[in-house]
């Protein structure tokens, strides 16, 4: 049998279009928080800005 993990659920939100002025986009995913205890951040595309941005995690 498998171990069921400790998976959570986290929001990303980018970081730049907060200091442009510009909608900001969000993505889900789920991470371990056993593995990694930090926040996480991840290049990942925006929409608004039309260009791969840095998204760190909120609460």
């Amino acid at each position: 049998m498998a171990k069921k993990g400790k998976k959570r659920i986290i929001t990303l939100e980018c970081t730049e279009a907060k200091a442009e002025g510009k909608p900001t986009s969000r993505y889900t995913t789920t991470k371990n928080p056993t593995n990694i205890p930090n926040r996480l951040e991840k290049k990942m595309y925006n929409p608004f800005l039309r260009r791969h941005t840095l998204h760190k995690e909120i609460k």
